[in-house]
């Protein structure tokens, strides 16, 4: 008896170690410069696929900083970002980690991932062009011809220094050089009908009251203003304008990613993996394209029909990691040029 009671404290004790232990493991930490607001239905959807927690922590600057701070002691499994030069720059802080997966390699296509799988391409947004409704024969506009004089006086656009700008200028950059693209720059800049400032939605507002013509903005903001989200002024602006998809000459629409990482001491890496590959699964693809008018950057999963009605999204296959590594470059050239001045 005596050995039974002990032998079934051990079998009690071992079991609820494994349970413990499978406790543990039934949660993943993700660190996000998104506000959880925005990505709370694909989070929710997979805790009720899978009955694994998402314990999220907003970090609205300074994630980067945050993850190194807190080293091999961290709590970070996977890190989700905006723009592709704060990816890069958990892989060059070496933050992250390569992931190997056949879910994730078949989903993401090979622009729009590390080659070594340190990151990936979760949504796209494509800086697309806004126009005046009353102007034809946009449909073949190029980046490259927001230089020409015709645009005199016509174009709206945010500062040049801001990161949707940045990343345009050093994808210009990849593909022209420094010395036309500081001739572009210097077009544009002649080109504008005021101060390079403001938003993107801001573009649309100026069109919508005659101060210019055309601008450049995030696809994105198209389904906010138009769904009505940003309310009834944000509404009529968004309705006010006719979107193009542009292109560079010879290649596709420029395109800026939300991606995520595998964090270098992560304490939950299956869970994080498991995560990822859930977030590019056809069902995620498509809660994020509801959810923030993103495109799906896996094949097939359908773009929200706002985004849909403005064509097919043909995205430039400029390597992400070039236009990260030439985005000082560029915000050196658009200060050379006094863009926002």
């Amino acid at each position: 008896m005596l050995r039974l009671r002990r032998f079934g404290c051990f079998v009690g004790f071992s079991v609820a170690f494994a349970l413990a232990g499978q406790a543990e493991s039934a949660e993943v930490n993700l660190y996000t410069t998104r506000e959880p607001g925005l990505i709370r239905p694909l989070l929710d959807a997979y805790t009720a696929k899978s009955g694994v927690t998402v314990n999220t922590v907003f970090v609205e600057k300074g994630l980067a900083e945050r993850v190194a701070a807190e080293g091999a002691r961290g709590n970070a499994d996977v890190v989700m970002t905006v723009d592709i030069g704060n990816l890069i720059e958990l892989v060059d802080r070496d933050l992250a980690q390569p992931v190997r997966s056949a879910v994730l390699e078949a989903a993401v296509p090979a622009p729009l991932r590390d080659g070594d799988g340190r990151w990936y391409a979760l949504s796209m947004r494509a800086r697309v062009l806004y126009a005046d409704k009353a102007l034809s024969d946009l449909n073949a506009a190029t980046y490259e011809s927001l230089a020409d004089p015709k645009w005199r006086g016509k174009i709206c656009l945010r500062s040049g220094q801001h990161p949707y700008n940045t990343a345009l200028i050093a994808a210009f950059l990849v593909r022209h050089g420094a010395e036309k693209t500081e001739e572009w720059l210097r077009g544009v800049k002649a080109n504008l009908a005021r101060k390079a400032a403001g938003g993107d939605r801001d573009v649309a507002r100026d069109i919508a009251a005659d101060l210019c013509e055309i601008g450049l903005a995030n696809s994105y903001y198209v389904g906010l203003m138009r769904s009505g989200r940003g309310g009834p002024d944000q509404q009529k602006w968004g309705e006010a304008i006719k979107v193009v998809l542009p292109t560079f000459e010879g290649g596709g629409t420029h395109v800026n990613v939300s991606g995520a990482v595998v964090a270098k001491h992560a304490p939950h890496r299956e869970e994080a993996v498991k995560l990822l590959e859930y977030l590019v699964s056809d069902e995620a693809q498509a809660l994020y394209a509801k959810a923030d008018f993103e495109y799906p950057v896996k094949a097939g999963v359908a773009a929200d029909p706002m985004l849909q009605a403005l064509g097919p999204l043909s995205f430039d296959t400029t390597p992400l990691v070039e236009i990260a590594r030439n985005r000082k470059a560029a915000s050196l050239l658009a200060d050379k040029v006094g863009f926002d001045n």
